[in-house]
C-alpha cells in the first residue's frame, strides 16, 4: 500500500523523497529560479496574499508557476520575482525596478507594514523570508503620528558546495529605507545585492537546518518530557485497571459459579443480571455503523501519514506533500469505510444498506464540505490565497466522483455480502429490563468528561507544538515522538473505555453501545476546548478571517479526531464485552 501512495504522489506532483526533490547542478551564470510565494501579517498565517497584491515592480512579465494540488491546497501562489540570482554571480546593489507608488500604493504600503507583513520566496526551493518595513513609534500611541519605511533594499547571502545551492539566507537592509509616513507619491528604486559563499555541507543535508528548531536539546527535552509524562500516565492507568478489574472480574467469576451451584431461585445481580439484554441492538443503528465506518477510515488514514512522515516524505518545507497525502489516502481508503460500515450495519439486521452507505459517505465529509464552502467563500471575500480556484475544486470533485464514491460502494456491496452474523454469546430477551435509576456522575455527560480527561492530559504538552506548527511558522519533524503520542492516545482511550462499560455494565445498565463510541470520542472535544485556550492565551491571530478559519478547521479535526476515537473506545468495549459473557454461563 506505500508503494502505491508513492506512486500516486509521483503523478500528483509531489517528490516522496527524504532529500528536498530539487536535485539540479548549475554552471556559473545559470539562471537559478526565485519564486515569490505570498505575503500576510505574520500572525495570521491563513490570512496569505499574492505577492504582487501589493504595488511590487517588476523587472519583466511575470510568470507564474504550475503548481501541484497540495501546494494549492497550502495556499502558495509561487510567481516569477523581479531578482535575478544567477549561480555564482555577485551583485552589489543592483536595481531590479523602478516604480513611482500613487498615493494609494503608500497607504497601502503603511497598513500592511502596521500589520506587520512578511513575505515569502522560494529559491532552488529553499524557503526564504523577510519583513516589508518597519514602524518607528517613537512612545507615541495614536498611529497618525507613527512613522512607516518600507525596506527596498534585499541582501542575498548564498551558499553553494561545487554545482549545487545549499543555503539561502536574505536579510533587509536598515540603512536603505522609503519613507513611507507622508501622503504623497514615491519614486521607489528596489535593490538588492548577492554574495556567494563555499560551504562544504553536502546537497542531502540542506534542508536539515530548518529541522533543527525542533530538534535542539531544549526542545527535545520538552518532547521527552511529554513522552514520559504519556508514559508514566499510560503505565498508571493501565496497571490501575488491570488489576482492579482482573481482580473484580475474578471475583465476579467466582461469585457466579458459586451461584449456579446454589439454589435455581437466587436471584442474580451486577453485570450478569442484564446479560439478556447486553446484546440488544442499539437504536439508531444505521448511524452507529456509520460513525464505526467513518471512524475507522479516518484511524486508517492517521496510520499511513505516520508510516509516511516516518520514511521522511513531510521533509521541512516540501510543498504541499501533506495535503496531497491527506486528500490521496482519503481518496483510497474509502472503501474501508464503505465495508465496515455495510457490514456492522447487517450484522445489525439493518435492512437499507444503501442509505447506511450515503450516511456513512456524508458523515465527515458533509460537515466538511459546509465549512469548506463557507471559508472558501470568505477567503474569496478576502482575495486570500487560501481561495482555492475553481480549476482545483472541480478536481477534488473528481477524486470524489471517480475515486471516493466508487470505492465506498464497492466496499458497501463487499460489506453487504459478507453474511457473517454478530457474535453474542449470550441470547436476547423480547423484552428490555428497566434500568435502574443511576447517580450523576454514571450519566453520560459525566462519563465523557472524565473518558476524554485521561487521553487528553497524555498528549496536550505535544498539542502546543503541533498548533504552533499548524498556526505558526515553527517547524515540526520529530514525527518518531508524535507517533509515539498517537500510539499512548490509542491505548489510553482504549482502556479507558473498557473501563467505564464495566463499571456501567456493573450499574447493571445495558445500553453500552452509543456510550462507549461517545465516551472514545470525548477527547476530541478536548482538544476543541484547547483551542480556545491556544487562540486567545498562546497566539497572537485576529481578524474574522483568521479567527474563522483557526475555528472552522478544527471544528472539522476534532471532529474527526471524534469519529476515530469512538470508533476505537467502542470496538475495545465490544472485545471487553464479549470476553465476560462468553467467560459465564447465562440461561
Amino acid at each position: 500500500m506505500t508503494s502505491l501512495l508513492l506512486v500516486v504522489f509521483f503523478l500528483f506532483g509531489v517528490s516522496p523523497v527524504i532529500s528536498d526533490g530539487s536535485d539540479h547542478r548549475y554552471k556559473v551564470g545559470d539562471d537559478v529560479p526565485l519564486y515569490a510565494n505570498k505575503v500576510g501579517p505574520f500572525h495570521n498565517p491563513s490570512e496569505t496574499y499574492r505577492y504582487f497584491d501589493l504595488p511590487f515592480c517588476s523587472s519583466a512579465p511575470v510568470k507564474e508557476k504550475k503548481e501541484a494540488l497540495g501546494e494549492v491546497l497550502n495556499g502558495d501562489r509561487l510567481v516569477s520575482a523581479p531578482y535575478k540570482l544567477e549561480f555564482l554571480n555577485f551583485k552589489i546593489s543592483v536595481v531590479a525596478c523602478r516604480k513611482r507608488l500613487s498615493r494609494e500604493d503608500v497607504a497601502k504600503f503603511r497598513d500592511v507594514i502596521l500589520k506587520d507583513y512578511y513575505f515569502q520566496m522560494y529559491y532552488d526551493d529553499l524557503p526564504i523570508w523577510g519583513f516589508l518595513g518597519k514602524v518607528v513609534k517613537d512612545g507615541k500611541t495614536d498611529p497618525s503620528e507613527y512613522k512607516y519605511y518600507l525596506f527596498n533594499h534585499l541582501q542575498f547571502e548564498i551558499f553553494y558546495n561545487q554545482d549545487r545551492v545549499i543555503e539561502i539566507i536574505v536579510r533587509t537592509d536598515q540603512n536603505f529605507l522609503v519613507d513611507l509616513t507622508e501622503d504623497k507619491e514615491v519614486e521607489v528604486d528596489f535593490t538588492y545585492t548577492v554574495r556567494w559563499k563555499e560551504t562544504e555541507i553536502p546537497f542531502e543535508k540542506r534542508m536539515e537546518k530548518y529541522s533543527l528548531a525542533s530538534s535542539m536539546p531544549h526542545h527535545l527535552e520538552i518532547h521527552w518530557f511529554s513522552i514520559i509524562n504519556s508514559c508514566v500516565t499510560v503505565l498508571l492507568l493501565t496497571g490501575f485497571l488491570a488489576t482492579i478489574l482482573m481482580r473484580v472480574l475474578k471475583n465476579d467469576f467466582v461469585k457466579y459459579a458459586h451461584d449456579e451451584e446454589a439454589a435455581d431461585d437466587q436471584e442474580e445481580t451486577g453485570w450478569k443480571l442484564i446479560h439478556g439484554d447486553v446484546f440488544r441492538f442499539p437504536i439508531h443503528k444505521s448511524l452507529l455503523a456509520a460513525a464505526l465506518g467513518s471512524g475507522t477510515q479516518l484511524f486508517t488514514l492517521a496510520v499511513f501519514i505516520f508510516m509516511l512522515a516516518l520514511v521522511g516524505v513531510f521533509y521541512p518545507y516540501n510543498r504541499g506533500a501533506l495535503f496531497t497525502a491527506l486528500v490521496v489516502i482519503y481518496a483510497l481508503t474509502s472503501g474501508i469505510a464503505g465495508y465496515t460500515s455495510a457490514s456492522f450495519y447487517c450484522q445489525l439486521e439493518g435492512t437499507n444498506w444503501v442509505r447506511n452507505l450515503i450516511l456513512t459517505g456524508s458523515l465527515f465529509c458533509g460537515p466538511l464540505l459546509l465549512t469548506f464552502s463557507f471559508l472558501n467563500t470568505v477567503a474569496i471575500a478576502y482575495q486570500a490565497t487560501a481561495a482555492l480556484p475553481f480549476g482545483t475544486i472541480v478536481v477534488i470533485f473528481l477524486i470524489w466522483a471517480l475515486v471516493t464514491s466508487p470505492l465506498l460502494i464497492l466496499g458497501g456491496i463487499a460489506g453487504k455480502n459478507r453474511k457473517s452474523e454478530f457474535q453474542a454469546p449470550c441470547r436476547t430477551t423480547k423484552y428490555p429490563r428497566e434500568i435502574p435509576p443511576l447517580r450523576w456522575y454514571r450519566r453520560t455527560l459525566p462519563q465523557m468528561a472524565m473518558a476524554g480527561f485521561l487521553p487528553f492530559s497524555a498528549i496536550y504538552i505535544e498539542l502546543y507544538y503541533i498548533f504552533a506548527s499548524v498556526w505558526g511558522h515553527r517547524i515540526y519533524t520529530i514525527y518518531s515522538i508524535l507517533s509515539i503520542v498517537f500510539l499512548i492516545l490509542v491505548i489510553v482511550t482504549a482502556f479507558i473505555t473498557v473501563a467505564l462499560a464495566y463499571f456501567q455494565l456493573a450499574a447493571e445498565d445495558h445500553e453500552w453501545w452509543w456510550r462507549s463510541l461517545l465516551c472514545g470520542g470525548s477527547t476530541g472535544l478536548f482538544i476543541y476546548a484547547y483551542c480556545l485556550y491556544y487562540y486567545y492565551a498562546r497566539s497572537d491571530m485576529s481578524g474574522f478571517m483568521q479567527t474563522s478559519f483557526f475555528f472552522g478547521y478544527m471544528a472539522c479535526i476534532c471532529y474527526g479526531f471524534f469519529l476515530m476515537l469512538g470508533s476505537i473506545g467502542f470496538r475495545a468495549s465490544l472485545l471487553f464485552v464479549r470476553h465476560i459473557y462468553r467467560s459465564i454461563k447465562c440461561e
